[in-house]
């Protein structure tokens, strides 16, 4: 397998019920999240630029689905399935991190 040029990290971290924290997976739907990115990079031929990664706790649960993006070190907060195709277009193919995604800089500063 070739050298990705990104690796995408998208939390699915799943606490247990009544756990004081939210987490992604639990509360915020990360798993259909991640199925749905991973299958549609499939589907236009980018899965050997782009490697996806389900991971534990990022830190800003309370804003989920976090995935973040390297190299560049971009996270983004409350992801869903709609954001994909501009995620993708602007961000993993572009190169310009969608702004109206970006987890607030109070929690990924």
């Amino acid at each position: 397998m070739p050298k990705p040029e990104r690796h995408v990290f998208v939390c699915t971290q799943q606490r247990p019920p009544g756990h004081p924290r939210p987490s992604c997976g639990a509360n915020h739907g990360s798993f259909s999240l991640y199925a749905a990115l991973s299958m549609e990079l499939d589907q236009r031929g980018l899965f050997q630029k782009v490697q996806v990664t389900s991971t534990g706790c990022m830190g800003p649960c309370h804003r989920g689905p976090s995935v973040l993006v390297y190299p560049e070190g971009v996270m983004y907060a409350g992801m869903q399935e709609s954001d994909l195709p501009a995620f993708i277009e602007e961000h993993l193919v572009g190169g310009k991190p969608v702004a109206s995604l970006l987890m607030p800089q109070e929690d990924w500063g």
